[in-house]
């Protein structure tokens, strides 16, 4: 197992930046896929971005594409999330996922992200004009 703790959530205006990061505990000589996902008030959870622990391709939804940036830090267990060119659309609750190994050689964004079963409990994004 895997436990998944957010932070660096806040309120920003249009326009600003954040950096969200996820820190990893438990289980983490594993190698997972790790993403994440943002839910929005009345809207389905919708991925933004994933990659692969042991390294290799990036993976972004359209939504995150040419704004946001996923890295980590593996000696930290850390995954981060660079924000940019925040809008009103971006306000929502932003958590980090995971699940060990890879899901058709990839690590979903878009679809089929009930592979992912440890989440963390989330941190709040809130941009306002």
């Amino acid at each position: 197992q895997v436990q998944l703790a957010e932070s660096g959530g806040g309120s920003v205006q249009v326009g600003g930046s954040l950096r969200l990061s996820c820190t990893a505990s438990g289980n983490t000589a594993r190698n997972y896929c790790m993403g994440w996902f943002r839910q929005a008030p009345g809207k389905q959870r919708e991925g933004l971005a994933a990659l692969y622990t042991a390294g290799g391709a990036l993976y972004y939804a359209d939504s995150a594409k040419g704004r946001f940036t996923i890295s980590q830090d593996n000696a930290k267990h850390e995954l981060y999330l660079e924000m940019n060119s925040l809008t009103l659309e971006d306000t929502g609750m932003y958590h980090c996922a995971a699940f060990a190994g890879f899901y058709f050689g990839r690590c979903p964004v878009v679809d089929h992200l009930d592979e992912y079963n440890y989440w963390g409990q989330g941190t709040q994004v809130t941009v306002s004009s």
